[in-house]
């Protein structure tokens, strides 16, 4: 049904939307508005012009000056644009001035990234994470966002009107009815959050590693995943934000060594901050991670400041001490570019780069694994389906006197076969 539901939204013609921008000099505006081009597509729709002021400081109402909203009015009337977006965060109070002066429907880039969010969650908890976060960004915007918030009748000028009292705003209402909703949807993320951590703790108590592909959205960390498992289960698309839930997939090392590698919600420039914070309990699975794996897009020039939004979002998910490996995936289409030589290069869709990136994988997680020789009697045979069921076998020899096997086990089993232990 779902797949259904994207399919028909595709059939619909994009509407056309204008990019509108303040230059303050504080960051690189052309880049900006490309990621704000490419939001735009996500969320189905094309974009058909740009507006964009160099100024030392935004106008208080409006953020641009009149001339040029002057000029954006008659832009959106020329080329029938449906809608503005603008590259920043705007009050209830903009959104309703801009919206005047344009002619056309406003939204800012966190309402876009935020529609993005609400139309591609799949899980409750993406869904409820989702419609908090877009609470939360509205509350204090309640006031200016539409007509609809005009004071309600209250206390008249006499008879019944004057014992009716003041009344009750619209506003107010809103705003309580608001309040409600974000505990109750904090009640039930805290539940949710409380299973995953059980959810943790059994694979911790289970001794399995956790490995996190983290970094920029559409950098291919979901086709990275499906490449390393196998498995064509994880929806892969060459847009932003196609993955919103955090997913997990076993994965068997060269080793032998056993692994849970899971796929995360990606980043963008500016994210903001309580987007973040609703996406936490999401975003945590890298906290809880034995090894992160930071993936940025081969082909794109500004891969190194991918890694540094990267680096932002889990700096603030205190992920410092966590080993970390940068893979620059894509490489395949990446031509004529210079890498650093610690930087592993991937290819998702050739294979290209894969078993070193398995390889260096097995080097951070070597701790955790022992290769060893052992002879079980055979009244201990036993140990020996433990020994396939969390570690690996290699070979197996009947012996008169028992089993020889020369597998890999865990470091947390090893007093299990110590008895047994044949000299290396």
């Amino acid at each position: 049904m779902e797949n259904e539901t994207i399919e028909i939204v595709k059939e619909l013609p994009p509407a056309k939307v204008m990019l509108v921008a303040l230059d303050l000099g504080k960051w690189d505006c052309e880049r900006s508005l490309a990621e704000l081009s490419a939001l735009a597509e996500a969320n189905h729709m094309e974009t058909a012009a740009t507006l964009v002021q160099k100024k030392q400081a935004p106008e208080a109402g409006t953020v641009l000056g009149e001339g040029k909203l002057a000029e954006g009015r008659l832009v959106c009337a020329n080329l029938g644009i449906d809608a503005a977006i603008f590259d920043g965060e705007l009050t209830g109070s903009q959104i309703r001035n801009l919206t005047d002066r344009l002619g056309v429907e406003v939204l800012d880039r966190t309402m876009l990234i935020l529609e993005i969010f609400q139309s591609r969650a799949v899980t409750g908890e993406g869904k409820l994470q989702t419609e908090l976060a877009m609470l939360r960004y509205r509350l204090p915007r309640l006031q200016g966002l539409g007509e609809t918030l005009s004071r309600q009748g209250g206390g008249g000028g006499g008879a019944a009107g004057a014992r009716r009292g003041a009344g009750e705003s619209k506003l107010e209402l809103d705003r309580r009815h608001v309040h409600r909703r974000i505990e109750a949807l904090e009640a039930k993320l805290k539940e949710m959050e409380q299973r995953r951590g059980e959810n943790r703790r059994a694979r911790q108590k289970s001794g399995i590693p956790v490995i996190s592909l983290v970094g920029y959205t559409n950098v291919g960390k979901s086709s990275l995943l499906n490449a390393l498992c196998g498995s064509y289960q994880v929806m892969e698309a060459n847009m932003l934000f196609a993955t919103l839930d955090p997913t997990a997939r076993r994965l068997t090392l060269p080793s032998g060594l056993d692994v849970v590698i899971v796929d995360t919600v990606g980043f963008v420039s500016r994210l903001p901050h309580h987007l973040v914070e609703a996406f936490k309990s999401t975003l945590e699975e890298a906290a809880f991670s034995d090894v992160i794996v930071k993936v940025a897009d081969a082909c794109d020039p500004e891969r190194m400041e991918q890694l540094m939004v990267t680096d932002e979002v889990l700096q603030s998910l205190d992920c410092a001490d966590i080993p970390q490996l940068v893979v620059y995936n894509k490489c395949d289409a990446a031509q004529a570019l210079s890498f650093d030589p610690d930087v592993l290069l991937t290819s998702a869709k050739t294979g290209k780069g894969l078993p070193e990136l398995l390889a260096a994988l097995d080097k951070l997680l070597a701790h955790r694994v022992r290769s060893i020789k052992i002879l079980l009697p055979y009244d201990k045979l036993g140990l020996a389906d433990a020994m396939r069921s969390r570690g690996s076998i290699c070979q197996e020899e009947y012996r008169q006197d028992g089993v020889y096997y020369e597998g890999i086990v865990k470091v947390d089993d090893l007093h299990l076969y110590e008895p047994y232990m044949l000299e290396t």
